[in-house]
């Protein structure tokens, strides 16, 4: 079954946050796209910083409108911002642009001073996050999570960070739970990823709960990445490519998403690599993270979600076409992964699909 970890309701934030829970699915307003404000530091690493304009800069509805709008802004006027290759980049937006922001990410830099020393913010970063509007989402990629953990907005919370740097993160900030198992964190209006590919993941991820799985796997196709990987997936997995010596467990992949509607038995997902069940579950669990029935869970979640997006099949309907059998059981599954019903779910993406942009 797909991890808790990966949706969790919207709570409060700490008291000396100051900022109330973003909406679980927030809605774009009909007359412009959702804004999404890339904090650059210095010390950013240029492919981190990149990844939000890559993945919510090619979301489109079913009109080729823009879901999004990014822009990247600096803690200093307009100018250059140091970057831990060998240039810098010029960065056209100064901190006034926090203010205008639905959703704050803060990438990884490697030049926090104090921030990453002793759990502090400068005071010239405190400034510009103290632009940043009640109800802002806010999210950080890999070690960005100090930046909202010094601000105070981890307290109290779940997260996550780069394994590498979770042990010392936890001793600077013990009020975070820091779980350094996943690839990222949902807790509603504050969301944390691990290091580089897990930032892709957790915008994609955040492009699903915003608009669909459609527009989702849209962009994983555009871009050329998974369209989903479940955020309790493992960080480091033994043996992510299989060793070319040894049997892989992809042909049992591929045969159990070809029949997802039908029961399907760890020993049948085996039998399709000619290994004992023991041996099949071990080299799973090192390629993919997961246990076989966790993936299988998680994959007919992602078929129920497509079908209750795109069709007027009836829940019973669906709940048997994606494996579920009940309907029932499909929405136990539902409501443990998106903390939502099947009927509450369609309902709401329905009615995003009935927006067309300019209106």
């Amino acid at each position: 079954m797909a991890s808790d970890r990966t949706y969790r309701p919207t709570r409060p934030l700490p008291q000396n946050a100051q900022h109330p829970p973003h909406p679980q699915n927030p809605l774009r307003p009909p007359h412009r796209p959702h804004r999404v404000v890339v904090l650059a530091l210095d010390g950013l690493l240029p492919f981190e910083l990149g990844i939000p304009q890559r993945i919510f800069g090619r979301a489109r509805d079913e009109h080729a409108c823009p879901l999004y709008e990014v822009v990247t802004c600096s803690v200093r006027p307009p100018g250059p911002v140091d970057t831990d290759a060998d240039f810098a980049i010029l960065v056209e937006n100064g901190p006034e642009a926090l203010a205008t922001a639905d959703t704050v990410v803060v990438p990884t830099s490697y030049e926090l001073g104090p921030v990453h020393e002793e759990g502090v913010l400068t005071e010239e970063l405190a400034a510009a996050l103290a632009l940043v509007r009640p109800g802002t989402r806010l999210v950080a990629i890999c070690t960005g999570g100090y930046v909202l953990a010094a601000a105070g907005y981890l307290d109290g919370r779940p997260a996550t960070t780069h394994w590498a740097s979770a042990e010392h993160f936890q001793r600077l900030f013990p009020k975070v739970r820091v779980d350094a198992d996943v690839l990222f964190v949902d807790d509603g209006d504050v969301l944390t990823s691990a290091g580089v590919a897990a930032g892709i993941d957790l915008c994609v991820h955040i492009v699903r709960r915003d608009h669909g799985t459609a527009v989702a796997n849209d962009v994983a196709r555009r871009t050329v990445v998974p369209p989903h990987r479940d955020g309790g997936q493992a960080q480091y997995i033994e043996r992510p490519v299989p060793d070319p010596r040894q049997s892989s467990t992809a042909n049992a992949r591929a045969w159990a998403l070809g029949r997802l509607q039908d029961p399907i038995q760890l020993r049948d997902m085996a039998a399709q690599e000619s290994m004992s069940v023991r041996t099949f579950t071990r080299r799973f669990r090192e390629e993919v993270g997961v246990s076989p029935g966790q993936w299988l869970t998680g994959q007919r979640v992602e078929r129920a979600r497509h079908l209750l997006e795109s069709t007027a099949l009836s829940v019973d309907r669906v709940a048997r076409d994606a494996g579920f059998g009940t309907a029932q059981s499909m929405r136990q599954h539902l409501q443990a992964t998106l903390g939502v019903t099947p009927t509450a779910y369609r309902r709401t993406f329905r009615a995003e699909l009935s927006t067309t942009c300019g209106q």
